[in-house]
Formats: C-alpha cells, structure tokens, sequence
C-alpha cells in the first residue's frame, strides 16, 4: 500500500455515508468525472479504495468503493482524505500546474528579493489561499489571485508575490 508521501496528490475527501449500502458523498478537487480515471486512490495511513461506482449529484459525488457495503462501513470514512500518486496524473500543459507543484516555491518580490517559502495550499471554501512562511519565520495567508502572485515559474522554484498593502502597514505597526 501507498502510505500519502511527497509524491502524493490529494484528489478528493469522502463526506457522509449515502443510503444504506455503503456509498458515500465525495468532494472532488478537480475534474469531478475524472476521479475514476487513475486508478486506486489510497488515504495518509496507505489504505487503497476502489471505486466500483460514481455518479454525480449537486456538487459533489456518490461513491461506492470496493469493499464498503454497509452505511456503518460509510460512515467510518467520514473526512477521509484520497490521494493518487503523482505519477498516476497526466502531465500539465503548458503554463498549467497542480496546485501541490506550488508547496516549496520560493516567494519572491518582483524585483527578486525572497520574501518567504510556500508552505501550504488551501482551500477553505471561499478559492484557493496560499500559506507563506516569511523570511522572518512567521506564516501568513495570502488569496491566491494574479494580483498577489503575477507570475510563476515551477521550474526554476520561484513565484512572484506582491503583498497586499495589509501586509505592509502591519509590519510597520510592530516596528
């Protein structure tokens, strides 16, 4: 089994249980009807799921995995995180990227100065936020918008980061 490593993609997160069963509700974070396409999925601890079935419905999709026949089997998924290796993803095309190819770029200022290191990408609901890690330590979240980052190149490590003006006037406020 494929333990969640480096090289791991998080797809999706399985919800609540669906009927009686087995099925559950999945989040997709991508193409939702290419979840089926790369094979077995696995969670952090290694875990493989199966998908026999998928179907959508609103905004998310009803599953059945191999293996999980019973609503209480569905139930004790809830929150689980799906990963696909890597390797498994058709490759980006040209000026595209996976999100997670974003973790460990430098944050540069667009005259060149490192600013901070990606650390994180989320998404709470409301878009796509970039957790920076400054230069002076300390983490902060930055909308993920052409505004505040202009430019990225993957493969030299680096992405443009302009910091709102928030940003500016806090610092100045606990000097």
């Amino acid at each position: 089994m494929n333990k969640a490593t480096d090289q791991s993609v998080l797809l999706a997160q399985i919800g609540a249980a669906h009927g009686i069963r087995g099925e559950v509700r999945v989040k997709p974070f991508g193409e939702a009807d290419m979840l089926d396409q790369y094979g077995p999925l696995h969670d952090a601890a290694g875990r493989a799921y199966e998908i026999i079935s998928m179907r959508p419905q609103k905004t998310v999709l009803v599953v059945r995995f191999k293996g999980i026949d019973s609503r209480e089997a569905a139930e004790a998924l809830n929150g689980t995180e799906l990963f696909v290796e890597r390797s498994a993803l058709p490759a980006p095309q040209e000026d595209e990227f996976y999100l997670s190819d974003l973790v460990g770029l430098e944050a540069v200022s667009p005259e060149g100065e490192v600013l901070g290191k990606v650390a994180a990408v989320h998404d709470f609901g409301g878009g796509d936020v970039i957790e920076i890690r400054l230069a002076g330590g300390k983490s902060e979240l930055f909308a993920f918008t052409r505004e505040n980052f202009p430019a990225i190149d993957i493969n030299e490590g680096r992405m443009t980061f302009v910091p709102p003006e928030t940003i500016s006037a806090r610092e100045e406020e606990e000097q």
